[in-house]
């Protein structure tokens, strides 16, 4: 399975439709980061860039899970069996880990100040978390799921709008709560509440991988 999450990931690149998502990652980073960041409001803007980054994590998902032709994951699924719905998962989470690590960087960049390593490995969680709900996401609609390259598209960025949507209604509970990521960063109250939240916004990624892995057993 090793290798195979290893192939997946080189076609992708190779394909240059990875190029794709990093390109809207460049333009969000200069958005996100163009100030310099003040001191004291580290954690905030780690948090604001978790929650903005997942659907770039679901698009470059959606991408590498894609970019396979039917007749090779056909082939994959001969040889390694069901492993190969995990092996695309796992290399779709290592390539968005690069592209979170991209991101980290540039946020590191425009820091006025050394911010806390409590805040950090916040910071870093969050990250982690958006790479796992925006990992979900772009599973969910890729084309083994949804065939339609519209559909796909039109889902994932509904589905975008309606976890932020949620996370603003009187039941955030309903979804990952990016809403809560930001507003209790900014507010200085994510570090007492982040073992809570964390738990929380693992709740559906995990569930939506587990509806992936359902449907992929129905599906070639």
């Amino acid at each position: 399975m090793i290798a195979l999450t290893r192939f997946r990931i080189a076609a992708y690149v190779r394909s240059h439709r990875a190029f794709q998502p990093l390109i809207g990652l460049l333009i969000l980073l200069a958005i996100l980061h163009g100030a310099r960041i003040p001191a004291g409001a580290e954690l905030g803007a780690m948090a604001d860039s978790a929650a903005i980054l997942i659907p770039v994590f679901a698009w470059a998902a959606r991408g590498l899970l894609d970019s396979e032709p039917d007749e090779q994951r056909m082939i994959s699924i001969t040889a390694v069996g069901r492993r190969e719905a995990v092996a695309g998962i796992v290399a779709a989470w290592i390539f968005n880990a690069g592209l979170a690590a991209i991101s980290f960087a540039a946020l590191a960049s425009r820091l006025s100040d050394r911010p806390e390593v409590a805040a950090v490995l916040a910071g870093v969680g969050l990250h982690l978390l958006a790479i796992l709900a925006g990992t979900t996401l772009g599973a969910l609609t890729s084309r083994p799921i949804l065939g339609s390259p519209a559909a796909s598209t039109l889902t994932l960025l509904l589905g975008y709008l309606a976890v932020l949507l949620l996370s603003l209604s009187g039941q955030p509970w309903l979804t990952v709560p990016v809403m809560t990521w930001m507003r209790e960063a900014h507010h200085g109250e994510l570090l007492a509440h982040f073992p809570a939240v964390a738990a929380w916004s693992l709740l559906w990624p995990v569930l939506g991988l587990a509806a992936y892995a359902r449907l992929r057993r129905s599906r070639p």
